[in-house]
């Protein structure tokens, strides 16, 4: 799949958090744990794990006699670190802390035994780290010596050490990153010896490419070139379930850990009546329609239906419906009252309600969004300025709380860990600026109990119930409002590629969400046999194929899940 439309905000594995990043990340470390094609946990550098009775001690097997790329064997020793520095380190554990808030210990007790202690019972643990969505092992050796200085690591020196199925070889921002085949992948050898991750500006571009040859793959169309695709036989398109949101975040509070006020938000956005009456005034189903055209479905909750076991929507009759008439009234009510020009008054602050609602510059979804809200809150007294920024630029401003509304998404893997911390206080800034994640400045006593709650429960149904308790919590602050779920629109060249879709369709003929660590590796020329279960049964240098190098699109857009993403990116 392409490397998401998020892009890459850095190479360094303990700040990263767009999904182009992380993809990448996938690619080129290792993990404790893979994922199978059914999202549950297998082997990959552990060979094995088990809980203690009392589930507060698990221990990792390790395989012996893997090797990092550049020859330095790989050991237990490099995962504690990895883990200890996460868990000691504000700056290291910027993007995955969360992750680990509950471990206790992490040692090595020999080259190829890992024990992790955890503070209460922990039920994710085998999930922490896995590929793309959870926590990279790096070798110590390397990043060692640059751990006092880590913001400012951007490990760019090539070929990047690790172990993975690929080698990063080269990396140029906003256009390319090029990769060489780990013929020696302990989980099979790829069935490409090379790989490029190509940039471009538009998902038009890319198409174009698409079309013409240049490239054999693109992962996350939009639903109009999905459509004109399909007529063409050379092509497989395939749609996979939507496993991430698109929405817009506002900007209710922003704060730091010590409750610091930070940033220019309107602060109208801190009272619940006004973010209500901008759900009310959101009509969710006019965007499926009209912006996915059809393809998606309609918001609620804040996890997505590629995993049911943790999907939630309200109960009948507690969802928010589309009411431009409820809206205006409850502003009404609450002394909102019109100036002569038709925009609103904050009682409080005495400001007009004119808010700034932030796009990416390069995504069809978000402009599209942006031209309904417009309208339906205007219409409700609410004038709206839309700002188009780039993916940095937006990113910036997320961070600094200089912004009103934002357009946003977030897609995640089958353990919702990562996803549910990003809204826990623990993620808001420190008065610096350095640490944490935040989503939208979101930070409730009582969703910080359930977060540790959930991560300490064992029985999956009743986790669920822990998990939907929260997800009712966010629904009802309006802070991260929902839209949709958009279906990831998958474009493959059949005469170039196959093995890039795994998993069986559903009745409705809806794949399940795909992983850039499986579609990669198991990615071979039509003629040759996908990358097997061992080293021994892979292509290597037989595999070559027009060059022998798979092309991927990398499509400028989209905010980012671990996330952060455009429509339908990340896992």
């Amino acid at each position: 799949m392409k490397m998401s439309g998020s892009g890459v905000d850095t190479l360094n594995p303990f700040l990263a958090f767009f999904n182009g990043a992380l993809d990448i990340f996938g690619s080129i470390y290792p993990t404790l744990n893979s994922l199978d094609e059914n999202g549950k946990p297998g082997p990959y550098l552990a060979e094995s794990w088990t809980p203690s009775e009392d589930k507060l001690t698990w221990t990792f097997k390790l395989r012996d006699g893997l090797k990092w790329s550049d020859g330095k064997p790989i050991t237990a020793e490099d995962a504690a670190w990895t883990l200890n520095l996460i868990m000691t380190d504000a700056v290291a554990g910027t993007a995955n802390g969360s992750l680990v808030s509950n471990f206790e210990s992490v040692t090595a007790t020999d080259a190829t035994t890992l024990v992790i202690k955890t503070k209460a019972p922990q039920a994710n643990v085998i999930y922490a780290s896995i590929p793309i969505s959870g926590i990279p092992i790096v070798p110590k050796h390397i990043w060692e010596p640059q751990a006092k200085n880590l913001k400012d690591v951007k490990n760019d020196t090539f070929p990047v050490v690790g172990y993975g199925p690929w080698t990063l070889t080269e990396y140029k921002p906003e256009q390319y990153a090029k990769f060489d085949a780990n013929k020696d992948f302990i989980l099979g050898r790829p069935g490409f010896d090379h790989m490029i991750q190509q940039s471009f500006k538009s998902t038009d571009a890319a198409v174009a490419a698409l079309r013409s040859g240049q490239l054999d793959y693109i992962n996350g169309v939009n639903p109009t070139q999905f459509k004109a695709l399909q007529t063409d036989k050379s092509l497989l398109t395939v749609q996979e379930v939507g496993n991430g949101w698109t929405g817009v975040e506002v900007n209710h509070n922003a704060r730091t850990r010590t409750g610091k006020k930070i940033g220019t938000g309107h602060p109208a956005l801190g009272d619940p009546v006004l973010r209500r009456a901008i759900s009310l005034a959101t009509d969710r189903k006019t965007l499926v329609a009209k912006v996915l055209d059809g393809m998606g479905v309609a918001g609620s909750g804040y996890l997505p239906p590629a995993w049911p076991q943790w999907s939630w929507k309200p109960d009948a009759g507690q969802e928010t419906p589309f009411d431009l008439a409820q809206a205006a009234k409850i502003l009404d009510e609450a002394g909102y009252t019109k100036g002569d020009d038709g925009v609103r008054v904050d009682p409080k602050s005495g400001r007009p309600l004119e808010l700034r609602l932030g796009i990416h510059s390069d995504d069809t979804a978000d402009a599209g969004i942006s031209t309904y809200l417009k309208g339906w809150l205007e219409t409700i007294g609410v004038k709206l300025k839309i700002q188009t920024l780039s993916m940095s630029a937006l990113n910036s401003d997320l961070a600094k709380g200089d912004w009103d509304l934002l357009m946003d998404g977030w897609t995640t893997g089958p353990d919702p860990t990562y996803l549910l911390g990003i809204q826990t206080c623990a993620t808001l800034p420190k008065d610096d600026g350095t640490g944490g994640n935040t989503d939208a400045f979101f930070c409730d006593k009582a969703y910080d109990e359930l977060f540790d709650k959930q991560l300490t429960t064992f029985d999956q149904n009743e986790r669920a119930k822990i998990v939907a308790e929260m997800q009712a919590i966010l629904y009802k602050a309006d802070v991260d409002q929902i839209h949709f779920y958009a279906n990831t629109l998958d474009v493959a060249r059949t005469d170039t590629v196959s093995g890039l879709i795994t998993g069986q369709p559903d009745a409705q003929g809806m794949y399940p969400a795909q992983t850039a660590f499986w579609s990669y590796l198991k990615a071979a020329p039509p003629a040759a046999k996908p990358a097997a279960a061992s080293a021994e049964e892979g292509g290597g240098g037989t595999l070559w194929i027009a060059g022998g190098v798979l092309l991927l699109a990398l499509v400028g857009g989209g905010i980012v899940l671990k996330r952060r993403s455009g429509a339908g990116d990340r896992e």
